[in-house]
């Protein structure tokens, strides 16, 4: 049985019942409409008195029902107002306005139940009244019009038909009736036993509430203007959210956005009894509840959906945690080691054991305990001052105790080293005659490190053209059409594919270095202390020229795609511009470069050194497009927190979220989503330059240790795609 109003919802009073309240009562007046106009056709006169009876007789139940019903509603209104208004120590006013409340309720029941039962016995009844006078309309019709009797007769078989289903409304009307009378006295008999002044029969709540509603019901909400009125709106907790309506049929305002960020607790200090307070990191929700029971109720029931958040959040992580890690052991190294590398003796611990590190790369001095992140030099404290004059375009300086240091500066600095960097800055110092200064000589310092980076005169600065040659062009032009033709053979799940696990390489110490992101190294990928190896021993399958007959722009735009930083260090001091753009392939960057050679750490290098994360190519895609296709999460991860913007469209109109999305890369979409929602955060509460807050921070700190540490563990999306 369908009945058109629910009884419980009666009882509720909540803004559905409203809303089908509204819905019927307009139905019932295009009724009334209709059958006046049938009743004034003078065609129709056969049925007139048939619809006469019901017109008069039902429509004017329904019609005394509904007057009964909208006063004892605003009785009850008007109850609860004032119920709301007492103020606390006034004990008789309180127990006045109680007695009223109850009074009011217990006639709204009433009256309620019984306009409910008027409306579905007229909902129900009149399918057959109508019918049976148009049926008796039909034979009026069939006898008095001779002359139709041909085409009427036709009807004949229609006509029996409607008879049979008349007999069968009847009999259903009938039974309805039944039922819903059965139904209103077991309502009436349930709503005597409970005590309708405190609404206990709102105080049940569920988590697992197949709708996803925890709980619902009528709050006062005190606005948040000038004159902090209150207002009762229909309150829910729905999918870890506080949102309220004010009718039934209007878009919930979401209150709390995520009840995980949020507390809840009583409010003892203000004139209005049973309030409580619902606090998030934006705002705060004073709410008032009809009694104390409602107010327990309502803090048990959000403190219940805070816990229960947080264990679904623990749930997904876990089971995320469990897929990419074949054993709990190796996430618990990964923890350890994550909260190692965040400490500055642990850093300084790694960086020191990179060759030459063990002595500022200037003067020698031993034990040192700063470091230049752009060139990725160990210092000791009189060289690293001199180094912070230059100017930040020049050096960046950090200390490796007292900073915090993110994973892939971490790893930029164990990809470099003294040794690398002086190879290439003071490679003519020997044949210059020039001794370099010795600790505590501050002048001969500065001048030293003025002519080593600033002016570059120790660099072996040989015969380099300013731009390619006609022959040059057309190899290389041929070098990157093999290498698109090459990739462009390749499957999507190919072009992201990554190893079982990191492949590590060694360099002169014997220490042994994973691999950037842990992706598959490409075969033209250069050791780091290749570029210093004997001519005849050297080893470069690189499909370019050699790297003297190049501009530093083209030498740095190929290395980054090797992922060889000491030949991007290189270059960078013969003068490359780091945002170089090759004309030969849609003006790509080595930014853009490093992104398509799949490292973490070549695109931090470049970055560190005034690259620009957000300069696109001909195709409108810049380092941050180019990552998202790839699915490389740590690349994304990256831009996003040096500053990309993630708003720019390329030719086709697309964003990064939208290529994402399209790809049903969840990592990549979760990163973005955190980015945009974190800097509309920040714009609408004015935090211009700011961080944003902490939730943000942490996830995008742990997608950095993931990315620099655990690599694997970001690469499920490739992973599972191939099992497809």
């Amino acid at each position: 049985m369908k009945m058109t109003v629910d009884f419980e919802e009666c009882l509720k009073d909540s803004p559905r019942f409203r809303a089908a309240l509204e819905e019927v009562e307009g139905d019932v007046a295009e009724l009334e409409l209709k059958l006046d106009k049938i009743l004034f056709d003078q065609t129709q006169r056969s049925i007139k008195a048939q619809l006469q009876n019901f017109v008069k007789e039902d429509l004017r139940k329904f019609k005394d029902a509904k007057k009964q019903f909208e006063k004892v509603s605003e009785e009850k209104e008007n109850a609860l107002v004032k119920n709301a208004q007492v103020q606390r120590n006034k004990q008789h006013e309180v127990e006045e306005a109680t007695n009223i409340l109850t009074a009011t309720r217990k006639c709204f029941r009433h009256i309620a139940l019984d306009y409910v039962l008027q409306i579905n016995v007229l909902q129900s009844k009149r399918r057959s009244e109508i019918l049976k006078s148009m049926l008796s309309f039909m034979y009026a019709h069939l006898a008095f019009f001779h002359q139709g009797y041909d085409l009427f007769s036709e009807l004949g078989p229609y006509m029996k038909d409607l008879g049979a289903q008349l007999d069968r409304l009847v009999v259903d009307a009938a039974k309805e009736k039944r039922e819903m009378e059965q139904k209103h006295s077991t309502i009436q008999q349930k709503a005597a036993l409970q005590d309708f002044s405190s609404d206990d029969s709102k105080l049940e709540y569920n988590v697992d509430a197949a709708n996803g509603i925890v709980m619902e019901g009528y709050l006062f909400k005190r606005a948040s203007n000038a004159f902090k009125t209150w207002n009762r709106r229909w309150f829910s907790i729905q999918n870890n959210q506080l949102v309220y309506q004010k009718k039934f049929k209007d878009n919930p305002t979401v209150v709390v956005e995520d009840l995980r960020l949020c507390t809840v607790k009583h409010c003892e200090d203000i004139e209005r009894r049973f309030c409580f307070e619902v606090v998030s990191p934006t705002k705060s929700c004073m709410l008032q509840a009809d009694s104390e029971k409602l107010r327990q109720a309502w803090i048990k029931a959000v403190q219940t959906s805070i816990a229960t958040a947080y264990r679904e959040k623990g749930d997904e992580s876990e089971k995320l945690d469990k897929k990419s890690s074949p054993s709990t052991g190796s996430l618990d190294s990964g923890n350890e080691s994550k909260d190692k590398l965040l400490k500055g003796e642990s850093a300084l611990q790694r960086v020191q054991c990179i060759p030459g590190n063990a002595s500022c790369c200037d003067c020698g001095l031993a034990d040192p305990r700063w470091a230049s992140i752009n060139l990725g030099i160990t210092l000791c404290i009189e060289c690293s001052g001199i180094h912070r004059s230059l100017g930040v375009h020049f050096s960046k300086v950090r200390s490796l105790t007292l900073d915090t240091w993110e994973p892939e500066l971490l790893k930029l600095m164990c990809e470099l080293g003294n040794d690398v960097i002086n190879r290439v800055y003071e490679a003519k110092v020997e044949k210059m005659g020039i001794k370099k200064p010795q600790p505590g000589q501050r002048q001969e310092k500065e001048a030293y490190i003025k002519a080593k980076y600033v002016e570059r005169k120790f660099v072996d600065k040989y015969s380099i053209s300013s731009s390619p040659s006609e022959q040059e062009k057309r190899m290389i032009s041929k070098s990157c059409e093999e290498k698109r033709l090459s990739i462009s053979k390749l499957g999507p799940s190919d072009q992201v594919r990554v190893p079982p696990q990191s492949s590590v390489k060694s360099n002169d110490s014997g220490i042994q270095q994973s691999s950037d992101d842990g992706r598959e190294s490409l075969p033209s990928t250069v050791s780091a202390n290749s570029l210093y190896e004997p001519e005849g021993e050297r080893q470069d399958s690189s499909v370019f020229l050699d790297s003297k007959h190049l501009n530093p722009g083209l030498q740095l735009y190929r290395a980054s795609y090797e992922k060889n930083l000491p030949k991007m260090a290189e270059a960078l001091a013969h003068g490359a511009d780091v945002n170089w753009a090759n004309s030969e392939e849609n003006k790509a960057t080595p930014l853009i470069q490093a992104v398509l050679g799949g490292s973490l750490v070549t695109c931090e290098f470049l970055l560190q050194n005034g690259a620009n994360v957000n300069q696109r190519d001909v195709q409108g895609r810049g380092p941050l497009h180019h990552a998202t296709v790839l699915g490389h999460t740590g690349q994304v991860c990256l831009f996003l927190k040096r500053g990309a913007n993630q708003h720019a469209t390329d030719e086709e109109g697309k964003d990064p979220l939208t290529i994402a999305v399209e790809a049903a890369n969840a990592d990549i979409v979760t990163l973005l989503r955190l980015a945009r929602m974190n800097e509309e955060m920040r714009e609408s509460e004015g935090l211009y330059g700011q961080p944003g807050d902490e939730t943000y921070q942490d996830i995008f700190r742990d997608f950095s240790q993931m990315a620099s540490n655990n690599p694997e563990k970001l690469n499920r999306f490739q992973q599972d795609s191939q099992k497809f």
